[in-house]
């Protein structure tokens, strides 16, 4: 429902006495003015819009009041005795006094856009007399036709209050203008955000959704214009059962709140008939994706405006907060355990869902790291001189709204949500099933310290926690307000987002590991690099996949040992074609295997070339290891390997965010874009181009030849 309003080609706007007058009755001319300027936009787009406005009556009992004052003043002065001194002005009188003023205020604000409007009074009998209804109708045709917009009141100076029967406010007059026009949408705007249930208590939030079924508490009534909430409430009833597309009740006193609910957000209490809710809360869950990815750039606007020293304290309080919430972390993670041996869960996925405690104090230390490095934002990149008094300067600044997508790993999630913190960016992340509970007490851990060492300066909206498949496939459409889509899993849930999104993606299908041992290397060190590759974290996707061991080893008998020690450290060893055949093993079902847990794949190489060809093919540009002595060999696979990690004489194992400094990672990348390997801060900000000039230079002055371009680099000069 609410995505439609976006397509209404006629919405009818009611504002209340309270959105256009202040408590002294004088005129709110800046919400007046941001209400004109929020139609004018409407009818710029298109669109025809009819505003019905109440506020005569309050400005005229202002004016009113004021005349009173003055005039006893003169009596009193003159020594004139007067029968009128006592008798309070009637509505009719204000209604005349107050009129010329809204409608003079309307037309001026209005004329500022290039748009006319025009006065249209009505009393009951307009509606009753078919003559007369076709009259009006019209005459509002024409209007919208030449793209002015209609100003409807009714006529408080001719109206008889005591005969009222269609309408008894302008509430209700909004509803019939909008049954004889048939419009689309009706706001009827006032000095509250919707409906409550009762009377509302600090932090209350209005009613979503209010059918005819809906039990509703009324409090008082408006002091300054004839209507109340249970009239407004029964006049969107009526408008909704009788046939207007949809009604929106919404405060009025908001500078953008008709642009945003014209848009599609959840703002105020929309009505429906009776049945029609359920459609909308499916409409409203598969919007929820969108309003969560907005809600994070909003967040991520707000903490861009603290300092350094502030979004550290962030990170400082966060991990507080993680060792404080051990004891809750551990029985979330425990019922997740607990659910996937139940569910017969797989070594390597259940070890990747474990949280212990070490790993949680880990994780605190690698935010406490991130909390003590150099602000990232607004670091100069590069800095020149185009010209004289022309300057240039690029700096880094957040990517903007980031979606992780992981399965198992709940370190995933606190890692994560400190790289957002520390680099700027709004966070949506979705965490597997498996680990649902203690996904769920960690992003209440975080979001909660968040909200506290801030004081509520950055909303917890800055980090959301995504639930269900079908909120994923909703976030893959998201181009427009998700920047970058980082996923952590399996090469087939992997695979599957980077083939179904237009989001830019950055991560690794597989984490096909090689430990190539030369000839030249020293077995000793061969063998310590090798077990700790594959046994330190089997289930890591950076641990030992495929061992390449030189054909030379095989003869002296040191592939032997090294195989041996293997075997004793628990591993279990399949074999590529040679080895398969040198060494009696059983054949590996593929040389692209990603085990994850104790078992890899042994192959026999001829050189340090038919390695760095082997990788090349087989492996997944993750990490690759060589083990030798002679450093021509060394470098030769390091400068030739493509693959976003090489190291030399250590173990694969090394490749980690927090390992290579960085405090905490993202995850590991293995895609060409701006960052490969593991990805920290760095890998999450790309930059903003500054150019001051002192001169007012512009590009003719370059190609009349007036200036000269020195592009000269201030960078190097720091």
């Amino acid at each position: 429902m609410r995505r439609d309003f976006a397509s209404a080609k006629l919405v009818i706007i009611k504002v209340g006495t309270s959105c256009v007058t202040r408590d002294d009755g004088q005129l709110a001319l800046g919400r007046v003015g941001a209400l004109v300027e929020q139609i004018a936009q409407l009818v710029k787009h298109g669109k025809r819009v009819v505003l019905v406005s109440s506020g005569a009556i309050g400005i005229g009992a202002g004016k009113v009041s004021e005349q009173a004052v003055l005039s006893r003043s003169i009596r009193s002065h003159l020594q004139i005795r007067s029968q009128m001194e006592e008798l309070a002005p009637s509505a009719r009188a204000k209604a005349a006094a107050g009129q010329g003023g809204l409608m003079g205020l309307y037309d001026m604000l209005f004329s500022q856009y290039g748009l006319v409007c025009g006065q249209v009074l009505v009393t009951e009998g307009d509606f009753e007399l078919a003559s007369r209804r076709s009259n009006m109708k019209s005459t509002l045709e024409w209007m919208l036709r030449m793209g002015a917009v209609p100003v409807l009141n009714e006529n408080d100076v001719l109206a008889a209050p005591e005969r009222r029967r269609l309408f008894t406010d302008n509430d209700s007059l909004a509803v019939l203008v909008a049954l004889e026009l048939k419009a689309e949408l009706l706001l009827l705007l006032s000095d509250v955000p919707g409906v409550f249930r009762a009377a509302p208590q600090p932090g209350d939030e209005p009613l979503r959704v209010v059918t005819r079924a809906t039990q509703i508490s009324y409090g008082s009534k408006s002091t300054r214009g004839r209507g109340g909430m249970e009239a407004k409430v029964e006049a969107a009833l009526n408008a909704v059962e009788r046939g207007v597309g949809a009604v929106i009740i919404s405060s009025g006193l908001s500078p953008d709140n008709v642009g945003r609910i014209v848009r599609g957000d959840e703002i105020g209490t929309l009505f429906l008939r009776v049945g029609e809710a359920d459609a909308e809360a499916a409409d409203v869950e598969s919007e929820a994706p969108q309003r969560q990815a907005r809600a994070a750039r909003a967040a991520a606007r707000e903490l861009q405006q603290l300092s350094h020293a502030e979004r550290a304290a962030l990170l400082f309080g966060l991990a507080e907060a993680l060792e404080g919430g051990v004891e809750e972390i551990q029985a979330a993670n425990a019922l997740d355990l607990a659910a996937a041996a139940r569910a017969n869960m797989s070594e390597a996925m259940a070890a990747r869902l474990k949280f212990p405690p070490r790993k949680v104090a880990a994780v605190a230390d690698g935010v406490r790291a991130l909390a003590q490095q150099p602000d990232p934002l607004g670091r100069t990149v590069r800095h020149m001189e185009l010209a004289p008094g022309l300057v240039l300067r690029q700096e880094t600044v957040p990517i903007g709204v980031l979606l992780i997508i992981f399965e198992s790993r709940p370190d995933v999630l606190p890692q994560v949500a400190s790289l957002a913190i520390a680099s700027g960016n709004g966070l949506l992340l979705k965490g597997g099933k498996e680990a649902q509970h203690t996904n769920a007490v960690l992003h209440k851990i975080i979001t909660s310290a968040l909200e506290r060492v801030s004081a509520g300066k950055v909303p917890a909206a800055l980090i959301a926690l995504v639930e269900g498949r079908e909120e994923i496939k909703q976030l893959l459409k998201l181009h427009k307000e998700i920047d970058l889509c980082i996923p952590r899993g399996s090469n087939q849930m992997v695979q599957s987002i980077m083939n179904g999104t237009r989001i830019p993606t950055l991560g690794h299908a597989d984490g096909i590991c090689h430990v190539f041992i030369d000839r030249s290397a020293d077995l000793g060190k061969a063998e310590k690099i090798a077990i700790d590759s594959k046994t330190d974290y089997p289930a890591a996707c950076n641990a030992l996949e495929t061992l390449l061991l030189h054909e030379g080893l095989v003869a002296s008998g040191a592939a032997e040992r090294l195989l041996a020690a293997l075997t004793n450290a628990g591993v279990a060893l399949f074999g590529g074609p040679k080895a398969a055949a040198a060494f009696g093993l059983t054949p590996a079902a593929t040389l692209s295997h990603e085990y994850g847990s104790l078992a890899l794949t042994v192959e026999l190489v001829a050189d340090v070339h038919a390695a760095i060809a082997h990788i090349n093919q087989y492996g997944s540009g993750h990490t690759d290891v060589v083990v030798a002595e002679d450093l021509q060999v060394a470098e030769a696979f390091m400068s030739r390997v493509d693959s976003a990690d090489v190291f030399h004489n250590c173990s694969s194992r090394f490749a980690d965010g927090f390992r290579f400094g960085l405090g905490a990672e993202v995850g590991i990348s293995t895609s060409r874009i701006h960052a490969r390997g593991p990805v920290g801060v760095e890998g999450l900000l790309t930059t903003r181009t500054r150019l001051v000039s002192d001169l007012a230079h512009t590009v003719s002055d370059f190609s009349k030849g007036n200036c000269k371009y020195t592009h000269r680099d201030l960078l190097a000069r720091l």
